[in-house]
């Protein structure tokens, strides 16, 4: 497995088979009555908190900087 926070379990043909997520994200599975769309809603919190977590950690590029990033 990698550093990443999502890993593949693949078969020996090299297919993917299972996907492996941190357990700090439990809280995304699935709970009694809860709807697979549920689980899509929240991975996408998840997911978008932490970019926002992430950005905030950014420092910000001036106009000049942000414009030869592009």
């Amino acid at each position: 497995m990698t550093n990443s926070a999502i890993d593949y379990l693949t078969d020996a043909d090299d297919n993917p088979k299972a996907v492996v997520i941190p357990i700090e994200w439990h809280k995304l599975l699935l709970q009694d009555g809860d709807s697979v769309q549920d689980l899509v809603e929240n991975l996408e919190d998840y997911c978008l908190h932490k970019a926002m977590d992430e950005a905030q950690e950014t420092p910000l590029l001036n106009r000049g900087d942000a414009l030869r990033f592009l």
